[in-house]
């Protein structure tokens, strides 16, 4: 059973009564009279030849109280295109299928391009990018959910709580981030958090000393899920990072432009498992490598947006600090599976910690060699300001997308 414990910067919002999925739908639905929610998914063509995404629509087919669904299809030929578009077709909720690689889009994308204001990576972040444009030019939904389509336990209660801090009239809030306990098949999973992330924050604040932000990421249960909610207004002036650094810069970004009490984290969900990435040791360029460079470089510039000084004995330090708050954290995990009789690999674990260790020196040499480096995508505010017709053209396009070739 969840506990009630507030800690850290943010409101936690529990699961304490495990309400029905029946009762949380019915008040859902009385919100959307006044406050229009959309769904955002950010899909691989790959993904829906997986188990996971028929059950996501299966499931969200029956949800009642969407006025929208916007789904981002990365890396589909115009054959899997069409694919899309007749898988999707089950979904009775008005719904539409951007073909981020179709020609229409990216010939938008190039004219982007050439006022520097296109995503320079491909990736989820791009594919988010563009789905939220999408979501303000069609200005359908005032609260909006985004969740990865790779769940393999999904249902639709998850939904229902992500988006409900959103569409609550009563509630404040601007950005809502989902958590969840990351154990499945008898085994502790979300090494990037566990073995990376919140030792990193630590060590951090070892070296540096005290620091808001620090307290603020670190009060985050799950700063990796790729599950939040967050009303339309947010979307104009949020800063996005096209790599793996996706939901930490979305959560950097939420402390830079809004108060703390505009801000939670919500239990979405007693069980979670979804596809999981290699640890790829032998190639930082993939997998859960390539994750954790990401991960640390942004912590990096962020905090030299705040005037932290870095050099090369910085990142030996912090490296030592990290290496040995990491290892004490695999000792915690080894007795809080010990006791819930979860199987647990010390071994890979401390393995795990060695490669993450590296991989912050690995981080820093590119922070120091690339100061100046804007891995940020550019707002939609000043997207729009650059081409003002930029939303029409995009809702042009797509409807011509959708219509050619459903």
């Amino acid at each position: 059973m969840a506990d009630f414990h507030q800690g850290g910067a943010v409101a936690t919002l529990h699961n304490l009564t495990n309400r029905s999925i029946e009762e949380l739908e019915s008040e859902l639905v009385k919100f959307s009279k006044r406050r229009p929610m959309g769904l955002l998914l950010p899909s691989l063509f790959s993904e829906l030849e997986t188990d996971a995404m028929p059950q996501i629509i299966s499931e969200v087919k029956q949800v009642p109280y969407l006025n929208e669904i916007v789904i981002g299809l990365d890396r589909a030929t115009e054959d899997q295109y069409r694919e899309a578009l007749k898988f999707f077709s089950v979904l009775p909720q008005h719904h539409r299928v951007l073909w981020n690689d179709g020609p229409r889009l990216r010939q938008l994308d190039a004219e982007l391009s050439e006022k520097g204001l296109s995503p320079s990576e491909e990736g989820k972040g791009r594919n988010v990018w563009y789905c939220l444009g999408y979501m303000l030019a069609s200005n359908r939904a005032e609260a909006i959910a985004l969740h990865d389509c790779d769940i393999t336990t999904y249902d639709r209660s998850l939904l229902a709580r992500l988006i409900y801090p959103m569409a609550n009239p009563q509630f404040s809030y601007q950005f809502a981030k989902g958590y969840y306990p990351r154990v499945a098949n008898g085994s502790l999973n979300g090494r990037v958090t566990r073995l990376l992330v919140t030792p990193l924050l630590r060590s951090l604040e070892q070296v540096i000393g005290a620091s808001d932000y620090l307290r603020y990421m670190d009060g985050y249960r799950y700063p990796l899920a790729g599950e939040f909610s967050f009303r339309k207004d947010v979307i104009q002036d949020i800063r996005m990072p096209s790599d793996w650094g996706l939901e930490v810069g979305t959560l950097s970004e939420m402390y830079r432009n809004y108060s703390n009490n505009k801000l939670c984290q919500v239990d979405i969900a007693d069980r979670y498992d979804h596809k999981h990435q290699d640890i790829s040791s032998d190639d930082q360029e993939k997998g859960l490598s390539k994750m954790s460079i990401d991960i640390c470089k942004l912590f990096f510039r962020k905090l030299a947006t705040m005037g932290v000084v870095f050099d090369r004995g910085t990142f030996r330090s912090l490296k030592a600090a990290y290496y040995r708050n990491a290892l004490d954290f695999v000792e915690r995990y080894k007795n809080d599976a010990l006791i819930n009789g979860l199987e647990f690999d010390v071994h890979k674990e401390e393995q795990s910690a060695e490669l993450f260790a590296e991989n912050i020196i690995a981080a820093g040499q590119i922070f120091l060699k690339s100061p100046m480096e804007t891995p940020f995508i550019p707002s939609w505010n000043r997207v729009e300001s650059a081409m003002p017709d930029v939303f029409e053209r995009f809702l042009d396009a797509v409807e011509k997308d959708n219509n050619e070739f459903s």
